[in-house]
């Protein structure tokens, strides 16, 4: 039963789910738009902007003209990333290249009067917007978002806004470096949300677009917390476009019960076409302090009104009430006390099998759910700012965030390069200075040799755009020169820095175990469908690798290593949570404690044993309890030692029926709280194929009693958790599971829920050596996404799994999910069906009915080449490639010199 207080703060989080339909035992994540919570949208609205756009890969003359025909052009919705990619996409293979979008659609009447921005959340490489055929916008870099002012071009009419996006190398911007050198891919298109933003005249302007040194928009900062008390200051910076005017200025702040906590007010006077900053305090008693396993976040809510009463500007704002110090040696203080654990997380990429960047935001709040489940605490983010999505999802489920400025090991002496680094320094840090969740600011590329001039100026910069206590920028420890290291509050490294003791460091990548960063063969990287042998290397190497080399023993960066540090050690991220593609590698990093899909490793649930077994109360879609997991499937090829990972004291082991004995998880002579469990030679196959052999027929029997595996876990000596396991026998049915994390589907035209496909034998069991063939049918309000040549439908069984993306419509319903087993036999399983719901979203759709269709599939170049052109492309792909490996051996270079 959910407790009263974790009740409401699920209410209050995600609201309750007045739409028609959708589970009860759902919720619904709410995303930020442009920035904000919408609270009155006839006063300032955000619509969904994502629906309805026409793609095209290449770059068509005069595709800009509002007059254009690009009827021919495929129909797609955002995100997109231009393309789908097969399971493996590394090595380059995704295309980089100019491409467009266009959308067609009519202002809905009550914008008549407003200011209509469009915000684009992201859009890969360098980008031109043009509206009704006049270019209003270009920009540099992929990972910003763009907030442009529309008002002048637009008409209440029919409208026509293009997109130019251009993912190619281009060094004049960061990242800078060649995809094909790079460790991780570019991808492309307008691969996050865009929204359509209406207010009035007087308005609260949005960070990036007001340009302003520690100003813009809305900066909240608190000072003088305590259990007691706290001041949160913030600042508002209001335009005004129309005539002078005096406005009156409220805050309300309220917990997450709703009860006001603190509010305040002024008034303001706005001289014609003049607006201006004004700054109010809040003062709370006992307030709810933000900490990661208390992730209290406030609504802030913000209202701008005139002389006679009418709202100007209206939303809020979700704010956490927290402070942190670093105090080197000392420790890391968070409100007030030193945190007593080490932070510990994992990097993350944001790309996803087959769809590349283009995550809608269901995924992006899964994949923090999952994260925090596996009981991280902190995310670092590799290597550019995450969806905001992804940063809403933290704040709420207290996931502790460092985030990044995009960069790679590369640095660019032309003036332009770095002008655009500062840039970006400043962009991060308006973008997400009100964030309860972010620790640190790395404002350097990473894992690069950069100047001392971009030191000192990256610093001052950030500095001076946060002049506030509690704000720590990291650095690489192997900065080219110590007086640069000086510079920055924090050093990524171990506990150990020689040449700047007091200060805190962080080990932001640690687990990763190559050979030479060429080759890249590893211990620690491990494609799910090797088997459980290889996964179950992975974990261990991740729990502690130690060798012998020339009489020395050695170990590598580990939890048993990182647990073991001072306290100066913040924290530490493993590299890297989910298996991704990378530019220069023709492998994929298979390193993650869940592959591509998000679907477990065995090394996850060594992470999950350090999650605690109770105290999470308040920690959205996350429960804190006992668990247990082994990692053993009782195969003819599965090893004698039997693996056990829990978050318990002690775990007993039975076997075929005889119980082979009780040993603890909890060792004094480790420092990680829980340690994997190892009965050492106990199992043989032979051992089970006998005991089943005797009861060979009873089809209905999931396994012979005596032949199974059961682990218990103890508390005080009590059994509070248990996992049994069996020589899991014919495959008898196709079964299939909703991959929601406990979230609710959304019909948006975006959304996209993952349905899990196993074989299981008649217990239940999946057959994890199954490689049949899998074709997935959806019907009703969803589509499949697929494409057959990518082994995406019919796709093939890994690790006895197959993973289907389903898209939601723009209609809410039922999606009906059908799988079957190609050539299937009268032996084999019949085939499986399941069903689940949409709901409509927050916001509204705004797209052309009219063109909500399906349109000609993607468009690819055609080529008419004769022999002798073919050749010569041959011949120049064979140079290509003898350039690429030379580039490839300097960016295995540049990586050794970085390993700490």
């Amino acid at each position: 039963m959910i407790k009263k207080k974790r009740l409401l703060s699920l209410l209050f989080l995600f609201g309750l789910m007045a739409q028609a339909g959708g589970s009860p035992n759902l919720v619904i994540p709410e995303f930020s738009t442009a920035g904000f919570y919408e609270t009155n949208p006839s006063v300032r609205q955000a619509m969904n902007f994502n629906v309805g756009w026409r793609f095209f890969k290449g770059d068509p003359s005069g595709a800009h003209a509002t007059d254009y025909d690009d009827r021919m052009w495929e129909l797609v919705n955002l995100p997109d990333g231009m393309e789908l990619l097969p399971l493996s996409a590394s090595g380059g293979i995704n295309y980089q290249g100019p491409s467009w979008y266009r959308k067609q659609f009519s202002l809905p009447p009550n914008f008549e009067g407003k200011r209509v921005f469009v915000h684009f959340e992201g859009i890969m490489g360098a980008s031109q917007v043009w509206v009704n055929g006049v270019l209003i916008n270009a920009h540099f870099g992929g990972y910003f978002p763009i907030h442009i002012d529309m008002t002048e071009h637009l008409q209440m009419g029919e409208n026509v806004i293009a997109v130019r996006a251009d993912n190619s190398n281009n060094s004049d911007y960061p990242p800078g470096k060649a995809q094909e050198q790079l460790d991780f891919t570019y991808f492309g298109g307008i691969y996050r949300d865009a929204w359509l933003i209406a207010h009035n005249a007087v308005y609260v302007t949005h960070p990036l677009a007001a340009e302003k040194v520690a100003g813009g928009g809305v900066f909240i900062h608190s000072e003088d917390v305590s259990e007691a008390f706290a001041r949160m200051i913030t600042q508002i910076d209001i335009a005004n476009v129309g005539q002078k005017q005096s406005v009156d200025v409220r805050l309300q702040l309220k917990d997450r019960t709703g009860q006001l906590a603190a509010h305040a007010e002024t008034f303001v006077e706005l001289n014609e076409q003049t607006g201006r900053s004004v700054k109010l305090e809040l003062g709370v008693d006992s307030p709810m302090l933000w900490s990661p396993d208390d992730p209290h976040l406030y609504d802030l809510f913000i209202t701008i009104q005139s002389t006679t009463g009418d709202v100007l500007d209206t939303f809020r704002k979700r704010v956490g009430i927290r402070s942190i110090e670093l105090r080197g040696r000392k420790g890391f203080f968070l409100n007030g006390k030193r945190y007593p654990d080490l932070l510990l997380g994992a990097n993350r990429h944001q790309d996803f099998a087959h769809i590349g960047n283009a995550l809608p935001n269901n995924l992006h709040w899964r994949d923090a759910v999952k994260l925090r489940k596996a009981g991280m605490r902190v995310i670092r983010s590799a290597h550019y700012i995450q969806d905001p999505a992804f940063m809403d999802a933290c704040d709420a489920l207290g996931l502790f965030m460092v985030t990044t400025i995009p960069g790679w090991q590369f640095w660019n002496e032309e003036p332009i390069f770095m002008e655009r680094m500062l840039e970006d320094v400043r962009k991060l840090v308006r973008l997400e200075r009100n964030r309860p969740s972010v620790l640190l600011w790395e404002v350097i590329p990473n894992e690069t040799h950069f100047p001392a001039k971009y030191a000192e100026q990256a610093t001052a910069t950030a500095q001076k755009e946060y002049p506030f206590a509690g704000f720590y920028t990291a650095t690489d420890s192997r900065t080219d020169r110590v007086q640069s290291q000086a510079l920055f509050d924090v050093l990524y490294a171990d506990d150990t820095v020689w040449s700047h003791k007091e200060k805190s460091v962080f080990k932001r990548e640690w687990g990763d175990f190559v050979d030479n960063w060429v080759d890249h063969n590893s211990v620690s990287r491990v494609a799910k469908q090797w088997g459980e042998v290889p996964q179950i290397q992975q974990a261990m190497h991740y729990f502690c690798e130690e060798w012998v080399d020339a009489g020395q023993e050695k170990s590598w960066p580990s939890l048993t290593k990182v647990f073991a540090a001072s306290p100066a050690l913040v924290g530490a991220t493993l590299w890297h949570s989910f298996d991704h593609q990378r530019g220069y590698h023709p492998d994929p990093f298979w390193g993650g404690i869940m592959d591509a899909y998000r679907q477990p490793k065995f090394s996850y649930f060594l992470f999950k044993s350090l999650l605690p077994t109770e105290g999470l109360e308040q920690v959205p879609l996350v429960e804190a309890k006992p668990f247990i997991y082994i990692a053993h499937l009782m195969t003819p090829f599965s090893p004698s030692h039997v693996t056990v990972f829990t978050n318990c004291e002690e775990v007993r082991l039975t076997l075929f029926g005889k119980e082979i004995g009780v040993k603890p998880a909890i060792l004094e002579s480790s420092p990680v709280p829980r340690v994997p469990v190892v009965f050492e030679d106990v199992f043989r196959y032979v051992d089970a194929r006998n005991k089943n052999k005797k009861d060979y027929g009873k089809i209905n029997q999931p396994w012979v009693e005596s032949a199974f595996m059961k682990a218990e876990g103890l508390i005080s000596g009590e059994v509070v958790a248990e996992h049994v396991r069996w020589p899991v026998g014919r495959k008898r049915r196709l079964v299939l599971s909703v991959d929601d994390s406990g979230m609710q589907p959304i019909a948006d035209g975006s959304d996209i829920t993952p349905v899990v496909a196993h074989l299981v034998d008649a217990g239940g069991g999946i057959k994890r050596l199954s490689h049949e063939y899998i074709r997935f049918h959806v019907s009703g309000a969803g589509s499949l996404i697929e494409e057959e040549d990518l082994g995406m439908n019919p796709q093939k069984l890994l690790w006895g799994e197959a993973v289907a993306l389903v898209r939601s419509g723009v209609e809410s319903g039922v999606v009906r999910v059908e799988a079957e087993v190609i050539c299937d036999s009268l032996n084999g399983p019949d085939r499986a069906v399941i069903e689940f719901e949409t709901v409509a979203p927050r916001q509204k759709l705004l797209f052309n009915q009219k063109a909500n269709r399906i349109a000609p599939a993607r468009i690819e170049p055609v080529r008419d080449e004769s022999e002798t052109v073919r050749a010569l492309r041959e011949k120049l792909r064979e140079t290509e490639r003898s350039l690429q490996d030379y580039k490839l051996r300097e960016v295995g270079r540049q990586q050794q010199e970085f390993i700490q």
